[in-house]
Order: structure tokens, then C-alpha cells, then sequence
């Protein structure tokens, strides 16, 4: 156990899980979809869809999703600021299976009809865990730079993209695979110990088979 673990992150809210790890999981959300949503909806799980209310839980979801930082001061008030950029947003109750209490699915799209289901859990201090991307299982924290590459299940992509990686001088701490079936849809979560450059990016996204390319940096805290 570490300090921050005892005292938690810096925040706006009463609860580093409820709260401070609810923000970070809308801020996943964003980060993966990889354009501002336009439409949220978001199913809450266990103790968020029983305590939450009076965490703020909601709110802090919905300021993650306009990329405020768990710290902002207009984290309360994120329905408001949610209509004047017009995102749309709805909740829901739901029950999941073998994830935390503390654990929401986040639908999103964006303007241009890009969509996300993103499913993610706030252990406590302020941590979260991504446990789902759209329907896949997965397991990562953001806590590296991490990039989610959508791709056809064909073979070659997978040394395609860990080659691209290799060339740019990027050591990749953790990979895992996916896929909805023998063919079909597939997903690569790997974890870096670098920074993932926006020009590696683009280029990871003009590969064959790559469908969509997606990276999280850690403790983003700008406010937008």
C-alpha cells in the first residue's frame, strides 16, 4: 500500500471510487472512442446503480466524458455543461457478470457515427480498470501509454503492428488479443513504456486490416 492509496487522488466529490474513478472511466470512454461523443449511454452496475446518486456518480461520469479532470471544479455540474456542448446522455441500470461493484457500461457515438461500448470498473483511489471494449474482454488500467487496435482476425496483423512499434523505438510492456470469432472482429490492447507518437499512430491505422487505432496517455489531467 502506497500513499496514495490512503489518501486518494485530488478530486471534486466525496468518493475516490464513486467519484474521482467514475470521472476517469468517462475519460477512458472519450480517450477510446477518439473524437468528442455526441450520444452517451451509460448502465450502471452493482453499488454504482444502488449508491451513486449520492456520490455524484452520474455527474462524474458525464464531466469524464466532456474530459474534465477529476479535480474541476464544474465536475458537479457536468449535466449543464453537457447540454451546452450537446452531448446527449441517458443512464440505465444493469447486471454484469464477475466485474467490481463499482462498474458501469459506457455506450457511446460520435458525430460521424463512430460508436463504443467501453466496460469499466473504479476499484478505489481513484484506479479503474477497463474490463470490456465493445463486447471483447480485456484487462488494462491506463496507467501506460495504451494503444486499442480494432483489426480484422487475419493472420499478419498482429506482427504488423508490433513491427511498426519495433521500428519506432517503442517497447511494448503488455499485449493481449481478442476476437469475436475465427475471421471476424478482433481487438489488441498493448501497453507501451513509452509514448505512443500521433504520427506512430497514423501510421499503425494505415496498415491492412487495421480497422481503428486508439491510444490513452496516463493522468491526463487537462481540463477542456
Amino acid at each position: 500500500m502506497n500513499l496514495f492509496d490512503i489518501m486518494g487522488p485530488v478530486m471534486v466529490g466525496p468518493s475516490s471510487s464513486h467519484t474521482a474513478g467514475a470521472v476517469r472511466m468517462g475519460r477512458m470512454a472519450r480517450s477510446l472512442l477518439g473524437r468528442d461523443p455526441a450520444r452517451a449511454r451509460i448502465l450502471l452496475h452493482g453499488s454504482f446503480a444502488s449508491t451513486g446518486e449520492g456520490h455524484g456518480t452520474k455527474q462524474a461520469l458525464i464531466a469524464g466524458l466532456l474530459g474534465l479532470a477529476p479535480s474541476d471544479s464544474r465536475v458537479p455540474d457536468s449535466f449543464a455543461l453537457a447540454k451546452e456542448r450537446g452531448l446527449e446522455f441517458s443512464f440505465g441500470a444493469c447486471t454484469l457478470r464477475d466485474v467490481h461493484p463499482n462498474s458501469a457500461l459506457i455506450r457511446l457515438e460520435s458525430a460521424k457515427g463512430d460508436t463504443l461500448e467501453v466496460g469499466a470498473s473504479s476499484p478505489g483511489g481513484g484506479r479503474i480498470r477497463v474490463f470490456q471494449v465493445d463486447g471483447l474482454e480485456t484487462s488494462f488500467s491506463g496507467g501506460l501509454p495504451t494503444l486499442v487496435v480494432h483489426n480484422t482476425d487475419k493472420p499478419g496483423c498482429v506482427s504488423q503492428v508490433t513491427g511498426a512499434l519495433a521500428a519506432q523505438g517503442l517497447n511494448v510492456a503488455t499485449l493481449q488479443l481478442n476476437r469475436g470469432g475465427r475471421g471476424g472482429s478482433a481487438v489488441m490492447v498493448i501497453e507501451c513504456d513509452q509514448p505512443v507518437s500521433a504520427a506512430t499512430i497514423q501510421w499503425l491505422r494505415a496498415l491492412p486490416g487495421i480497422l481503428r487505432v486508439t491510444c490513452c496517455t496516463p493522468d491526463q489531467e487537462e481540463t477542456l
